[in-house]
């Protein structure tokens, strides 16, 4: 208790944690912790746990779902590590630890083949575009993060499993290798993108450190069980099947719920189309939580229209006439079409944030409008009739744009940035309709 004397001159607070007061007294300036002392020595646990395991600043400089997803990932991760040395152990034994017959030469290539042919699909699946775009990494990081996981989860059963085949072991060993690798490439991608998520004061590379930390540990305590796991599980299939059954349904459990507790406030096309659709329907206005708890997590792969952007200008019109159709009622600088079953966006060099979002609501409302072409149709009739939709989409958006823009930003949504998946081509046309 300051005395009568002890004047304040000042307190000073380290983040969130502990705070100090300074005080005048007798002309000595003294500085004293607020607080008891076994509340000091309390937070100075806390203090050493916060600076090894969360990034500092935490909680402001994080976003509000770091600590719901990071708990979610720390359970996967355990049951992960438990179900990869189930794996490992399995794989030891096909190549033939404690095999008098194995050869040291035959073990080594069969490891060897499984991480070669892991690295080769790993550098085939970071170039190859043409089946799946590396941007949806990006714009669709939670679909791909639990499809990551579900195909680890997918190899190390096939490692699991190979032993009890071993005419087809090398077969199934490198077919899981390059799983593994696929899984590499996509959950490295996507950890990224949560991680410029979760940085509110650009502080991604103290989150990524700072989960290294969280997952080191997390491996450090599956290390301890796995010490008890094996010699119980060792040459019985029917416990180790059980036992990965458990660790594997646990970890697609955890893994949902992670990615289910990620708030983006940046729109996607997922998010973004949620969001129109309700302000179509009845003016309201969705919230990051509220769009985000709809947005699907599991990948799709057949839409029933749809949407490319960036395209070439080939991809949107085919003949002059087209491209006049395509200026017609527009005077935005991006061009809509629909051609072979897809919405196409073709966008102008001079585009801004605010026009990328606009063609993406125009497109979305057009995919949504639009149904897939029937054998009966005949192409003019159909070409025409999408047209007409297309002139359609121009007046609707230049009605809605601008109210639901301002209440995009309203609701907390980030316009300044976007996750759509524009490729990179930009055209200027010359054209003009009459």
């Amino acid at each position: 208790m300051h005395t009568d004397r002890s004047v304040v001159l000042a307190t000073e607070r380290y983040g969130s944690a502990e705070s100090w007061t300074y005080l005048a007294n007798d002309r000595v300036m003294e500085r004293r912790r607020d607080g008891s002392e076994s509340e000091s020595r309390g937070n100075s646990i806390i203090g050493v746990f916060k600076s090894v395991f969360l990034p500092q600043g935490y909680p402001e400089s994080v976003s509000d779902d770091y600590l719901q997803y990071q708990f979610w990932d720390t359970v996967q991760a355990f049951s992960s590590s438990l179900s990869g040395t189930l794996a490992t152990q399995a794989s030891l034994k096909g190549v033939g630890v404690g095999n008098q017959e194995a050869t040291v030469a035959a073990a080594t290539v069969t490891w060897l083949l499984r991480d070669g042919t892991g690295m080769l699909g790993r550098i085939l699946f970071a170039w190859q575009k043409g089946y799946i775009h590396m941007n949806k990494l990006d714009s669709e990081a939670k679909k791909w993060r639990l499809f990551a996981d579900v195909l680890n989860d997918i190899a190390m059963l096939m490692e699991i499993s190979a032993p009890y085949f071993p005419a087809c072991f090398t077969l199934i060993v490198c077919t899981a290798g390059i799983f593994k690798s696929l899984v590499g490439v996509a959950g490295g991608a996507t950890r990224a993108a949560l991680t410029v998520h979760q940085a509110r004061r650009d502080n991604m590379a103290d989150i990524s450190a700072k989960d290294g930390s969280q997952e080191t540990l997390v491996n450090l305590a599956g290390l301890l069980v796995s010490l008890i796991l094996i010699p119980l599980v060792t040459d019985n299939l029917i416990l180790t099947l059980s036992l990965f059954f458990l660790f594997t349904v646990l970890h697609l459990f955890a893994n949902y719920k992670a990615v289910r507790s990620v708030v983006m406030e940046t729109l996607n096309e997922a998010r973004l189309s949620i969001v129109l659709q309700q302000y179509l329907s009845d003016r309201r206005m969705l919230s990051p939580l509220e769009a985000n708890q709809r947005e699907p997590v599991f990948l799709e792969f057949r839409k029933t229209v749809p949407i490319k952007l960036g395209v070439r200008l080939q991809e949107v019109v085919q003949s002059p006439e087209e491209l006049n159709l395509a200026l017609k009622e527009n005077n935005m600088p991006y061009l809509l079409g629909v051609q072979n079953g897809c919405v196409c966006v073709c966008l102008g060099p001079e585009a801004s944030v605010h026009d990328e979002i606009r063609a993406m609501c125009q497109a979305v409302w057009l995919s949504s409008m639009l149904s897939p072409p029937t054998c009966r149709e005949q192409l003019t009739q159909q070409q025409q009739r999408n047209w007409e939709m297309v002139h359609e989409s121009h007046k609707l958006i230049d009605t809605v744009f601008n109210p639901f823009l301002k209440g995009v930003e309203a609701a907390g949504w980030d316009i300044k940035r976007t996750l759509l998946d524009w490729d990179e081509w930009r055209v200027e046309w010359k054209i003009k309709s009459n």
